[in-house]
């Protein structure tokens, strides 16, 4: 039998049961053991963790652990630049780019409001998303942690939030997606790009009070569903509106 000293560090106790939150843990275990297999023994997700200290020198996740090691365990770090150790987390998303678990509908539905790039479909099991997620270089965003220990999974988010006006908040504060917000450039339905188009090319698509109510038209570019500033855009300004105003207050 091998004994190790566990310390997991700030939001990373959220997954631990309270018996071992913001504790020193000791832990035994018999054989070959990876630090990345331990860790997520305790529940918590190996895309949550940023920098893993043995002894106090930085590991990756195919480190073995062996007996007597100390352990410190780290989340993502927002006011530390540790570019000169090893991190585990692959070179950062040039465009932030996610795939959402069924659950999330209408998370997805506004991050596409907001211009962000979504994955969603409320029939993909896990194994797809997983898939996707490593296909499409793709952030897993999910209230369910078991998805987030997939081998498949490299990067990937557990939802605190249960309220989509809240998760909405919390994702961009996260991922620091302030300054990417492009609202109403997607499509809500299908998150295909918003274009401009001329009024006579839809005139059989859409009700003549709209046409005659209406100048500009968008349609999306995958699905061919045209958008206009009608009533319901009023109400996504507002809702946007209401979004920024929360990240300027730092809210979540």
């Amino acid at each position: 039998m091998k004994k190790v000293h566990f310390r997991f560090y700030e939001e990373l106790n959220d997954f631990l049961p309270k018996k071992y939150k913001k504790k020193d843990i000791e832990h035994t275990f018999y054989g070959l053991v990876s630090i990345k297999d331990m860790i997520q023994s305790f529940n918590v997700p190996h895309t949550e963790v940023d920098l893993i200290l043995i002894n106090g020198q930085s590991v990756g996740f195919n480190y073995l652990v062996n007996d007597g090691d100390r352990i410190s365990v780290y989340p993502e770090y927002e006011s530390f630049d540790i570019s000169s150790v090893q991190k585990l987390r692959p070179k950062p998303m040039r465009r932030p780019r996610f795939v959402l678990d069924v659950h999330l509908g209408k998370l997805a539905r506004l991050m596409r409001m907001l211009g962000f790039d979504v994955f969603y479909e409320n029939y993909l099991t896990d194994e797809q998303i997983s898939d996707i997620a490593k296909k499409e270089k793709r952030c897993v965003l999910t209230r369910d942690v078991g998805i987030l220990k997939r081998t498949e999974v490299e990067r990937g988010y557990w939802l605190r939030n249960t309220d989509p006006d809240l998760q909405i908040v919390e994702v961009i504060d996260r991922f620091h997606l302030t300054g990417s917000i492009k609202e109403f450039t997607r499509c809500i339905s299908c998150n295909g790009k918003l274009l401009e188009i001329d009024k006579e090319l839809i005139k059989d698509e859409v009700p003549q009070k709209v046409l005659d109510q209406y100048n500009l038209f968008y349609y999306c570019r995958d699905c061919g569903k045209i958008y206009w500033k009608g009533s319901h855009y009023f109400d996504m300004i507002k809702n946007v509106n209401d979004i920024k105003e929360k990240l300027r207050k730092g809210t979540s």
